[in-house]
């Protein structure tokens, strides 16, 4: 039988829900009472379980990056000089 954990990791999360993620983590910071609750129902079909474990996954994720473990891309130039132009 898997943990709770190990489902919350393993469970799928959509564009639009990663969206709802970042904007409602911009709502609820640190100090917001029932700040997992609150994230999971702005995000929908997740509990606040899966919000947290999501969080603790970003903020892994950061760690890796910031610490030079995760090489930066070499992303090509356009020629326009603006990689970001659409």
């Amino acid at each position: 039988m898997a943990s709770s954990k190990q489902k919350a990791c393993d469970s799928s999360w959509s564009a639009k829900q990663n969206k709802l993620f970042e904007k409602a983590l911009a709502k609820y910071d640190k100090d917001t009472p029932d700040r997992w609750q609150n994230v999971a129902k702005a995000v929908g079909g997740k509990s606040a379980e899966e919000v947290k474990r999501h969080y603790e996954l970003l903020l892994e994720d950061l760690r890796h990056i910031e610490s030079g473990h995760v090489p930066i891309p070499n992303y090509k130039s356009t020629g326009t000089g603006n990689v970001y132009e659409e």
